[in-house]
């Protein structure tokens, strides 16, 4: 049996047909099929949902006589809960990944870095104060300097390091081979190329937001669909997302190392932060997260394969991402039938659409709460209200 088990291993098929992106699931108060094991096992219905309340001793006395008349505050309240130590905002630490790339964790922020004989490519800069840590984690990785700046938004805790780094680092071409036919170029300019699209230059250098020194502003921007590097023995694509988190997005991927490197267009940490007032939109993260998916390939039973680096929280696969796409097109949808039933924003709030998915990423404080995140999907599906 083992011989025959190992001569013929499961393969991923495609059972059931759906349009791309498509998520089944039933709005709240239209699924009929709730009730029916319950009403075939003749127990309460608040029995067969389970969840860790049902194995505290109040509940076995409670569910003793099997009544279906149940007290109405038996059911689990989900809020948002914290079982871990807050994270130390000031900590830097380096995963390996796979190839040369390798995660670099500046707090609750997530920087990519390509690292090998070329130099350092860096995605994303973490905020300015941490910068004398940041770099001394990459120089244990490799001495060479940093080559070239990939910002995945115009966010500041996105690029706030892009002054510094990119002041330590050299452009591409400077001090390598053949750069004598370029020296009047490499000497006017020392520092490393800082890539983003052009709506995050246009973000960062306009009137209103223009607080910092233009020595952070993207020096190579691109306004089409893809823009293509080759660095470290690597091609490197840089993807426009439009109108996701903001209307500057970009999803880096490293192809030979088949690692994704995704912005705040996914983040384990949290409801995806929707910047309206920067053209963000709630479709526009869900289409991203498709995209992601799009890039991803998982290994055996959907574990492994591409590994994605979400803008915040922790190494993922394929499957981290369906999860939150699954989470984001189902609150959406929910928002999108409340608001056809003439809910208004604060009734929609009040419903707790999210009620489910809050003890995973929801917030009652913060820069990004739960209300904010449900105010932000109202506004984008109904933006005249």
């Amino acid at each position: 049996l083992a011989q025959h088990v190992a001569a013929t291993p499961c393969d991923v098929t495609i059972e059931a047909v759906r349009p791309k992106g498509a998520v089944p699931h039933h709005l709240p108060g239209a699924n009929t099929f709730l009730q029916e094991f319950s009403e075939h096992a003749k127990l309460p219905y608040e029995v067969t949902r389970g969840g860790a309340w049902t194995s505290l001793p109040e509940y076995r006395r409670l569910s003793t006589n099997m009544s279906t008349n149940m007290p109405t505050n038996a059911n689990p309240v989900f809020a948002p809960q914290s079982f871990l130590p807050a994270a130390d905002v000031d900590a830097v630490e380096v995963l390996p990944v796979r190839g040369n790339i390798f995660m670099l964790v500046a707090g609750s922020r997530n920087i990519t870095l390509s690292v090998g004989t070329e130099g350092v490519l860096m995605v994303d800069t973490a905020i300015a104060q941490l910068t004398p840590k940041i770099t001394a984690a990459i120089q244990q990785l490799s001495k060479l300097p940093i080559r070239s700046i990939i910002n995945t938004n115009a966010d500041a805790d996105h690029t706030g390091g892009n002054a510094a780094f990119a002041k330590l680092g050299k452009p591409v071409g400077a001090g390598g081979a053949g750069s004598a036919l370029f020296a009047d170029i490499a000497a006017a300019d020392q520092r490393a190329d800082i890539f983003a699209h052009i709506n995050v230059l246009n973000r960062m250098s306009s009137s209103n937001e223009a607080s910092q020194e233009n020595a952070t502003w993207p020096t190579t921007t691109y306004f089409n669909d893809v823009k293509e590097l080759f660095f470290n023995d690597e091609a490197v694509q840089i993807l426009y997302q439009p109108a996701a988190h903001s209307d500057g997005d970009s999803i880096v991927f490293f192809r030979r190392s088949d690692v994704v490197s995704t912005g705040d267009i996914f983040d384990t940490t949290s409801y995806p932060k929707i910047d309206l007032a920067r053209g963000g939109s709630i479709q526009g993260v869900i289409d991203g997260l498709n995209r992601i998916l799009d890039l991803t390939i998982p290994a055996a039973q959907q574990e492994g394969g591409t590994l994605v680096i979400p803008g915040h929280g922790r190494l993922c696969d394929e499957a981290d991402v369906v999860e939150y796409r699954d989470m984001v097109t189902i609150v959406r949808d929910r928002v999108k039938d409340m608001i056809n039933r003439k809910m208004t924003r604060e009734q929609i709030q009040a419903a707790r659409p999210t009620r489910d998915y809050d003890g995973r990423y929801g917030a009652t404080s913060g820069p990004w709460t739960t209300d904010m995140f449900v105010a932000a999907v109202y506004r984008s599906l109904n933006p005249i209200r």
